[in-house]
C-alpha cells in the first residue's frame, strides 16, 4: 500500500477489517490512493449482539495482553464473561 502496490481492499463485511475505527483505515488508505469495497455490507445485528460482540473483544484483547494469548488464565476469564453475558440475556 505504501508502495502504492494495493488499489483495492476486498472485504466481506466491515467489522471483517477491524473491530473499531473503520472510519480511521477508510481515512488512511484513501490517501494513498485505495479503495476498501464492501462486499456484503452491514452484518445486520440488533444492538444487544452487537453490544455483547464488542465487549467479549475487549475482554479477550485485555485478557491477551495481561495473562498472555494463550494462558489459561485468559482462556478461563474469556469463558466466564461469556457466560455471564449469556446468564445476563437469560434473566434479562
Amino acid at each position: 500500500m505504501v508502495n502504492r502496490q494495493v488499489d483495492v481492499v476486498i472485504i466481506t463485511y466491515k467489522d471483517r477489517l477491524t473491530r473499531f475505527g473503520f472510519e480511521y483505515l477508510e481515512y488512511f488508505f484513501k490517501q494513498y490512493g485505495v479503495r476498501i469495497e464492501v462486499s456484503y455490507g452491514v452484518e445486520l445485528k440488533d444492538v444487544y449482539q452487537e453490544l455483547v460482540e464488542d465487549l467479549l473483544a475487549i475482554v479477550t484483547s485485555f485478557a491477551g495482553k495481561l495473562y498472555g494469548m494463550r494462558s489459561r488464565r485468559k482462556k478461563r476469564l474469556v469463558q466466564g464473561f461469556k457466560e455471564l453475558l449469556e446468564e445476563v440475556e437469560k434473566n434479562g
